[in-house]
């Protein structure tokens, strides 16, 4: 699988132990940066350049680490298209994909350790969305809602 991968400086770390493990096990990696550590970067910066890489189809999935993972996920669900879901635990991880179609996975590189994250990315990456009528039908309004759309609530 052809992953995108960035962070800043509080997920340089990780992000740097994770490559490693991803080429490791055979995936592509788009690298978007940060290439070094710089404690004044930015997250929006990077998330921009993992959800564009997404958008534009050079990735089949994207990988985020800030230091929380809250920045980038609230940066990467601006872009249009990206589902992106924060996650420090594999249920979540492979649960996320399953129902919610998810297409980036968001760490805190100061909130989970590098074998744990390995584990997330595992199962993020290894996991397939289920196509049921329910989750289609609840991305249809995700989608409606990021065209601007109002739903009714039921």
């Amino acid at each position: 699988m052809k992953v995108a991968i960035g962070c800043d400086h509080g997920g340089f770390v990780l992000k740097t132990a994770l490559q490693e493990m991803l080429l490791r096990s055979g995936h592509q990696l788009l690298d978007c940066g940060a290439h070094s550590f710089d404690p004044e970067d930015d997250y929006p910066d990077f998330t921009q350049a993992v959800g564009e890489a997404i958008q534009r189809h050079e990735a089949d999935r994207g990988l985020i680490i800030c230091g929380s993972g809250v920045g980038a996920s609230v940066a990467a669900n601006k872009l249009r298209g990206i589902r992106a879901g924060l996650c420090h635990d594999t249920y979540s991880a492979h649960q996320g994909v399953e129902d919610d179609n998810i297409n980036v996975l968001c760490l805190g590189g100061w909130v989970v350790g590098s074998v744990l994250a390995e584990e997330i990315v595992i199962a993020f990456l290894s996991a397939r969305f289920s196509g049921a009528e329910r989750h289609l039908r609840r991305l249809g309004k995700v989608a409606h809602l990021e065209q601007g759309g109002v739903s009714p609530l039921k």
